[in-house]
């Protein structure tokens, strides 16, 4: 029988999980892609949770990961509260639509809300995660700067009542880290890797429109 660990990353698994990383991504929302990269200097940000950060490991092999970074809502009065955002995270390709994922990433909000965080602010396709708790992000009145409500802009309560919706809007700030990928500098970081060919498929399509749709 299949056995799943989920435990936290060390340095030995850094290789292997920017591997699985850049396998996961590659060409899903462009041709190629930077999040392997993202994952090798995240690490080393100061908004990083490394307690929250986790491999799945089957029968001894690693085959997943999941990242998080601290990021901030800012109420209309100004009031501050630091929330979390996850990602990169991801499962190989060989092993999705196994559970696996779903496994991680609620093994990951149990420890999240030990650590004393009570939400999480992400952006990513609602077909993934809405069957794990999220919700638009319009429900819990979080937007934008300028007031805008992406439709890939979803929030998870890990506490009922986490957020006072009254004080809203509330306004998302993801940390710095997310904006800090040189892509001069990720090109020349896969280069390490095995060749793979840069192509377009389906799943760049959908990645612009749900990237470029808003809630009114």
């Amino acid at each position: 029988m299949e056995r799943l660990q989920i435990r936290n990353e060390t340095e030995k698994d850094y290789a292997i999980v920017e591997q699985i990383t850049r396998e996961a991504f590659w060409n899903l929302y462009v041709p190629g892609c930077e999040e392997h990269y993202l994952a090798h200097i995240l690490r080393g940000h100061a908004d990083f949770v490394p307690e929250l950060d986790f491999v799945a490991e089957l029968d001894g092999q690693v085959i997943g990961n999941v990242m998080y970074t601290k990021s901030t809502l800012t109420s209309q009065l100004g009031r501050k509260k630091q929330i979390l955002t996850f990602g990169p995270v991801c499962i190989h390709p060989d092993f999705q639509r196994k559970g696996y994922g779903k496994a991680l990433l609620e093994h990951s909000f149990c420890k999240a809300l030990e650590l004393g965080y009570d939400l999480i602010v992400i952006f990513g396709n609602p077909g993934n995660y809405v069957g794990l708790g999220f919700k638009s992000c319009k429900k819990y009145n979080i937007c934008m700067e300028g007031g805008i409500y992406p439709s890939a802009m979803l929030a998870k309560e890990l506490k009922p009542g986490a957020l006072s919706v009254e004080e809203g809007p509330w306004t998302y700030s993801d940390s710095p880290a997310y904006h800090s990928v040189d892509s001069a500098e990720a090109e020349r970081f896969d280069q390490q890797f095995a060749p793979k060919e840069k192509r377009y498929q389906a799943s760049q399509e959908e990645f612009y429109i749900h990237s470029h749709s808003f809630i009114q």
